[in-house]
């Protein structure tokens, strides 16, 4: 095993790489804590020795490719035909214990799937998704938001992560999913679990049997809600593509939105461009939302494809069936296309580009910035508490997310809550 210069753990796996012949050389391990304390740095020098396309490890013993030049990204999101999205072949030689298998392997949605099964599914969660009524969710979130708030803000500290983001996300997509407290609680565990890749099996039970009950209670109790109307749609979904539609909202909508909303709030509250220029009014929440779009996405590395046969990208050629992941913050920062103020630019990959595009950016932007803008209307004053240090990255090979974001503030009265009356 060797070491990188930023102290990331590479293993000498076989590789692919600039000819067909060159089969042995070091792995970046993106699973390391060295990787996640400056992935910036990596993604630095990868792009020196590799270039656009660079050999990683998602696990032990599991090779992929990471695309970090944003044209080769472009091109490969834009031509499924050559880069499905399928992982059925790749899974096949992956170990049953590998932690990011639960993760990653093939499930009946959109995401993992190509051809007449993609239209059917993308059609189905895309309807779904739109029937959210985004006018009504200002308010549901500032509903969710204000009780939230006023359990802390007399304190005057609080770790927004536990105590503000995590449960609002979690009750804004029981709403949206029309699901009750109990399995959407059995629901987060499983997701946590399998996104940690610890005890990855056990979530993935859990997960399912969740989700299952979630799809039995509205099959019978049909709601106004994205699971009814996957559910009711043409396509003609089972109960298990509805449950793994389901979960896809609940995966997304919790982990992708937390670390939206908390890493965006840790740029305000250390970036002068955005604090200063936020809470004084000349900047909205989001412009910081497009900063950190652009500079660390909550889905750091993903988009995964799995090319149906061997093929030749920018002088790299790369197997098939084997993952070629796509690093989202690798490419939005690539020197080519980073030129000029990024003010209002909202051209980077964080939402994906092409047939496998996120279908909810409206709604995941809608909901982070009023939860930052309830946020930082109660708490003008609030600043990041350093007492212990700067705030630690998780671990891991997809997401940039924060451990924890502990803040400090003058203590404040309790917000009225009959701001929050509507769902009562």
């Amino acid at each position: 095993m060797s070491t990188s210069q930023s102290g990331t753990h590479t293993h000498a796996c076989p590789v692919i790489h600039n000819s067909p012949i060159d089969s042995d050389g070091p792995r970046v391990a993106l699973y390391s804590p060295e990787f996640a304390a400056d992935p910036h740095d990596v993604y630095r020098e990868m792009r020196e020795q590799y270039g656009p396309l660079a050999p990683v490890e998602l696990a032990p013993g599991v090779p992929a490719t990471l695309v970090i030049g944003y044209r080769a990204a472009v091109r490969i999101l834009n031509d499924p035909e050559h880069f499905p999205a399928d992982p059925r072949v790749w899974q096949q030689s992956v170990p049953a214990d590998c932690p990011i298998l639960p993760l990653l392997e093939w499930r009946p949605m959109a995401s993992r799937s190509t051809g007449t099964d993609y239209v059917r599914y993308r059609q189905a969660i895309t309807a779904s998704i739109n029937t959210v009524d985004l006018y009504a969710l200002h308010g549901i979130v500032e509903d969710i938001a204000i009780p939230l708030i006023n359990n802390f803000c007399q304190d005057g500290r609080a770790e927004l992560i536990s105590q503000y983001v995590y449960p609002l996300v979690f009750e804004v997509v029981n709403y949206m999913l029309g699901c009750p407290p109990a399995i959407g609680q059995q629901v987060a565990a499983g997701t946590a679990a399998l996104l940690e890749g610890v005890d990855a099996e056990e979530g993935s039970r859990i997960l399912g049997e969740a989700l299952m009950s979630l799809v039995t209670l509205k099959r019978s109790e049909p709601g106004n809600d994205i699971t009814s109307v996957l559910q009711q749609h043409s396509s003609a979904l089972d109960d298990v593509e509805v449950s793994h539609h389901v979960s896809q909202v609940y995966g997304t909508g919790i982990e992708f939105e937390l670390n939206l909303i908390t890493n965006t709030l840790l740029v305000i509250l250390t970036d002068d461009r955005f604090g200063d220029s936020v809470l004084g009014g000349s900047l909205s929440s989001r412009d910081a939302l497009d900063e950190v779009l652009f500079d660390d996405p909550p889905l750091a590395n993903l988009l995964i494809t799995y090319p149906r046969q061997p093929i030749l990208i920018d002088d790299v050629w790369l197997p098939a069936h084997q993952p070629v992941v796509i690093s989202m913050a690798a490419c939005n920062n690539d020197p080519a296309i980073r030129t000029g103020d990024l003010t209002g630019n909202r051209s980077h990959l964080a939402w994906g580009i092409g047939p496998h595009a996120c279908p909810a950016q409206s709604l995941a932007c809608l909901i982070a910035q009023d939860a930052i803008d309830q946020l930082l209307d109660a708490l003008p004053e609030i600043t990041l508490d350093v007492s212990e240090g700067a705030p630690d990255w998780r671990p891991g090979p997809f997401h940039r997310a924060l451990t924890a974001l502990p803040v400090s503030f003058p203590p404040s009265a309790p917000l009225n809550l009959n701001r929050s009356a509507r769902r009562a």
